[in-house]
């Protein structure tokens, strides 16, 4: 049900620095919870565009939002509203990213804590509207794919929130980050963007996280960019079962893919993404004209001569090297 009639506000236009999205993004993570600035993260990696790690409810049940479950940095709020400026009047933009491991297994993901499907939706809005941001990501992890409740509000409240934008001629973008195996989508990771469908709500970006496989026999290391792009190229397979009237090249520019560089989570620590790794994937995503790139904090690499490096999200670190400037957008035409 609609909670107003999509006339009951008078249609507005967006401001303008918000702008659309690039067809093919650089988006590394930046973590709310540590120091530094946004402005310094994207200056580090070349980027004008960065993900944003992760809105939350403050307490599970509450309706209300905060950054890292931080209720002294509520959303509406002026936290990181300077920085998101400075990028989006360079023509930069961020991606505000809701989940995350920690609230979708503390019960503060925000479909999952707040029961009232109007409520969630005004607080997607909320964000849009005091960031002015075009993209939403929704980064749904273990005990959320199991929450059905949880996926199906969170489905419903988007779709409103769609329409809500098309009123007022917003350009919004919805983006799903999910977990995936070597084979592709597990079939609870399948079930969200089902419930998508069925519920009409359109997903635009499908954003796969390529590591903490915990597969339960791994080589000591693990090829992580061959698994990651054999990930990649399962979840087409599957996508082409969801979306069957898509062509190929289309369901390519509705993927993305998050590496974790360095050392993963993995307790045994063969899932070590190198530089060459992250080079690989990167010429797969060129090729195949995938949406998003989007490289996960930063890790350790092993210790080489009793040394050991740290590993950031900037390129020259994941062993990307384009032209100054340049790798923000993944030069491929569709």
């Amino acid at each position: 049900m609609w909670r107003r009639p999509p006339g009951a506000q008078q249609a507005r236009a967006f401001p303008p620095d918000a702008g659309d999205w690039p067809r093919r993004a650089y988006a590394p993570y930046y973590e709310s919870w540590e120091t530094g600035s946004i402005a310094q993260s994207a200056a580090q990696s070349g980027s004008p565009y960065e993900t944003i790690a992760f809105i939350q409810a403050p307490s599970a049940g509450s309706c209300s939002l905060s950054w890292n479950g931080d209720s002294t940095e509520p959303i509406p709020g002026s936290t990181f509203a300077a920085d998101v400026t400075t990028l989006q009047k360079h023509g930069g933009n961020v991606i505000p990213s809701f989940g995350g491991y920690g609230a979708d297994t503390g019960g503060t993901e925000i479909a999952d804590s707040c029961t009232d499907i109007n409520a969630i939706a005004a607080d997607y809005e909320s964000v849009i509207t005091t960031y002015h941001v075009t993209r939403l990501d929704m980064d749904v992890e273990p005990s959320s794919l199991t929450n059905t409740a949880g996926i199906a509000r969170r489905n419903e409240a988007i779709k409103l929130v769609e329409h809500w934008a098309a009123a007022r001629r917003i350009p919004l973008q919805i983006q799903y980050t999910i977990a995936v195996l070597p084979t592709g989508l597990t079939a609870s990771g399948l079930a969200v963007p089902q419930n998508a469908i069925a519920t009409g709500t359109r997903i635009d970006v499908l954003n796969i996280m390529t590591f903490d496989y915990y597969l339960a026999s791994e080589p000591a290391p693990l090829d992580m960019a061959k698994e990651a792009i054999g990930a990649a190229e399962n979840v087409h397979t599957q996508l082409a079962g969801l979306y069957p009237g898509a062509s190929a090249a289309r369901l390519w520019a509705m993927e993305g893919i998050t590496l974790m560089p360095g050392i993963d989570d993995y307790p045994g620590k063969t899932e070590i993404t190198s530089p060459s790794d992250a080079q690989q994937v990167l010429g797969f995503a060129r090729d195949h004209g995938l949406a998003l790139l989007s490289p996960s904090g930063q890790r350790r690499l092993p210790r080489h001569g009793g040394r050991q490096h740290l590993l950031r999200h900037q390129p020259e670190h994941l062993g990307l090297q384009p032209p100054a400037g340049a790798l923000h957008q993944l030069k491929r035409s569709c």
